[in-house]
């Protein structure tokens, strides 16, 4: 007889507490934040995180850079919107808590099409044809006001539509109140998380970082590389269309904005941000790019340039982005070294701070002087008087920046050399333990 063999896998304990974890954040923070700005800005991070690891599924995992992935998360915005509309005239018996699943494959479905033109090429023309498609449906959105709504967009109402039925409606739930609808967000939130993590792990996605790294060997071993990118381009564009039509039931109103570039552009500055070579990188993106649309640019006229000038910052700095950083730090933790780098780790964040309230006072008083011109020289920012046209207030600006930016250059170049000892320590240690 022949001989059976039995394979033991041991359990992942590490992948169950994270996912646990994740689970239960995304239940507290309600809970911990009540106000309904607090419940409104955790609804679009949920959306926002979405969205972002589907775009990740292109840029990330396929080497995909696209400028026109708003096409189908604000398409999947006008489908769902639509279809709540039907939901609420009764003539479609179809539960609230569903469309987002119709705004997803409403999207496929225009990744079906799009996609194979798309596809076809990799690298700079797949990002030209990206943003082509893109501009092409932005301006069908201005051409067709029956379908997008004009200028005005289109509106709906979820509440009314929650009389079509379905378990929301038995147990009494409208999607109303805003922690309603919250949690409808994070219940798609967690399992469009955990099936575009899970599509990592399958021979298709598999083969998408192969296609990504090394596109010829895979033609040699069998693969069509367009078909690789065509299949993760449809699923992508899926749950990017799932995160349009929760935004459709959070805003009510899907305007023409929603398939611009600027939306695009959005989706890919944050994914890099929040760092595309790591799965939760994207997650951490989404949370950064709620809090700079909603509370950053409430707090300043010049949010854009502040953040272009992070962008720039963390691109000279922390190319693989925030999650990077943690990745990196976490390494040097599990070896005992990051006690001795907190007094860098201080050095540098004071003397960044430094940097950017020197630049950051100038400015401001920039856009004071072209925007608020007629309410005279004088600006408050962060509790002092400003003179916006007198030489004091600028030589002190600058002098601030100047000195913050020379005493971060002296303290980075410093934390280099311990960065690098620790790390040549990593080094040898591995290979002690290799040895033993």
């Amino acid at each position: 007889m022949p001989k059976q063999y039995y394979q033991f896998k041991p359990f992942n304990i590490g992948r169950w507490i994270i996912w646990s974890l994740f689970a239960a954040v995304l239940l507290v923070a309600p809970l911990l934040f009540t106000s309904s700005l607090s419940h409104t800005m955790l609804s679009q991070m949920g959306i926002a995180i979405i969205v972002c690891l589907s775009y990740n599924m292109l840029l990330g995992q396929g080497g995909m850079l696209s400028f026109g992935h708003a096409v189908y998360s604000g398409l999947g915005s006008f489908l769902a919107i639509h279809t709540l509309n039907l939901v609420s005239k009764g003539t479609l018996p179809l539960p609230v808590s569903l469309i987002p699943i119709a705004g997803g494959v409403s999207a496929a479905f225009f990744a079906v099409i799009f996609g194979w033109v798309t596809t076809k090429k990799a690298a700079t023309p797949f990002a030209m044809i990206t943003l082509g498609i893109g501009e092409l449906v932005w301006a069908m959105a201005l051409m067709f006001p029956e379908f997008f709504g004009g200028e005005g967009g289109i509106s709906g109402n979820r509440v009314t539509g929650a009389k079509a039925g379905g378990i929301a409606n038995a147990l009494g739930i409208t999607f109303g109140p805003q922690i309603q609808l919250y949690y409808l967000i994070a219940i798609y939130t967690f399992i469009c998380t955990a099936l575009m993590y899970a599509f990592t792990r399958t021979p298709l996605g598999r083969m998408l970082n192969a296609v990504r790294d090394n596109p010829e060997r895979v033609e040699f071993v069998g693969y069509d590389t367009q078909k690789v990118r065509y299949f993760a381009f449809i699923i992508a564009a899926f749950f990017a269309g799932v995160s349009g039509g929760l935004a459709a039931l959070n805003f009510e109103i899907v305007t023409s904005e929603v398939v611009g570039g600027p939306r695009s552009g959005a989706y890919l500055l944050f994914t890099f941000l929040g760092g595309a070579t790591f799965f939760f990188g994207p997650i951490i993106g989404g949370i950064l790019m709620v809090l700079a649309f909603v509370l950053l640019s409430e707090f300043t006229k010049a949010w854009l340039l502040y953040l272009g000038l992070i962008f720039l910052f963390m691109v000279m700095y922390a190319p693989g982005g925030v999650a990077s950083l943690i990745m990196m730090n976490l390494r040097v933790a599990s070896f005992g070294k990051l006690k001795q780098l907190w007094v860098s780790y201080l050095a540098l964040a004071v003397t960044a701070l430094v940097a950017l309230l020197g630049a950051a006072t100038m400015i401001e008083m920039v856009y004071h002087l072209q925007l608020n011109q007629a309410l005279g020289p004088n600006l408050k920012f962060l509790g002092a008087t400003l003179n916006a046209k007198g030489l004091s207030s600028w030589f002190g600006a600058g002098f601030v920046m100047l000195t913050g930016l020379f005493l971060f250059e002296v303290t980075r170049r410093r934390f280099l050399v311990e960065w690098g000892e620790i790390q040549a320590y990593i080094e040898k240690e591995i290979k002690r333990r290799e040895a033993l």
